[in-house]
Parts: C-alpha cells; structure tokens; sequence
C-alpha cells in the first residue's frame, strides 16, 4: 500500500488503532469473558476503553488542518499513540498472562496521556 502523503499516516494509524479497540473489546465480551477471572477482565476492558477514547483522539488531531500547521499537535498525536500501545498494550498482556511486572509499564504509558493533553492544551493556549 503506498501513501500519496505522509499526511494520510496518522489517519490510518488512528483508524487501526480503533478498528483494535473494538475487535480487542468484543474479543474481550465474548472470549475472554469464560476465561479470565473478573478481575482480569476489568483490567482488560480499561486497556480496550483507553485505546477507543484515545483512538478517537488521534482520529480528531489528525483530520484537522492543525495538523500540519503545529508540531505541539503533532507531537501530542505521537503522545497519545505511545500511551496507548504502552498503558493499553500492557494491560492486555496483564490481564492475558498475569504477569505482574508488566504493571510497572502501565503509569509510562499514562503519563504519555497526560503529556499528550497538557501539549494539546499548550498548542491551544499558544494558537488563541
């Protein structure tokens, strides 16, 4: 698949990041739902729940003409995109494998949440 622009990239990037929140939720419901213990299965369904909130994030920052006019909404773009694979990603493989230690990912992965909406709020207060 080639792209015209790189312009399309974080598109498509948010639009595979919500086509697996969802898959990733269902499979969640319907699958895991008579595997896991409930306990597991809540700390699955908050990475699914995260990644869908934040996949529309990414859909929103990279359709808009804001995009390419300021490198603070770029990089809360690519924040947002880390706190998902990093906050999401581990609690889909906490909940799955019930490895703890992967539980120390988790906060990284907020903190790159909270970094891409403080750059978004400085992109905002510094384009008023």
């Amino acid at each position: 698949m080639e792209f015209k622009s790189s312009r399309n990239f974080p598109l498509l990037l948010a639009s595979i990041s919500g086509f697996k929140a969802v898959a990733l939720g269902a499979f969640g419901a319907h699958i895991l739902k008579s595997i896991l213990s409930q306990d597991s299965l809540s700390i699955f369904e908050t990475g699914s729940r995260y990644q869908l909130i934040h996949s529309v994030v990414l859909l929103v920052l990279s359709i808009g003409p804001w995009f390419q006019k300021s490198s603070l909404i770029r990089l809360s773009y690519w924040f947002f995109f880390s706190g998902i694979f990093l906050f999401s990603g581990s609690l889909y493989i906490l909940a799955i494998s019930g490895v703890k230690i992967l539980g120390a990912v988790t906060p990284l992965g907020g903190l790159c949440f909270l970094s891409g909406w403080a750059l978004l709020g400085c992109a905002a207060w510094k384009n008023r």
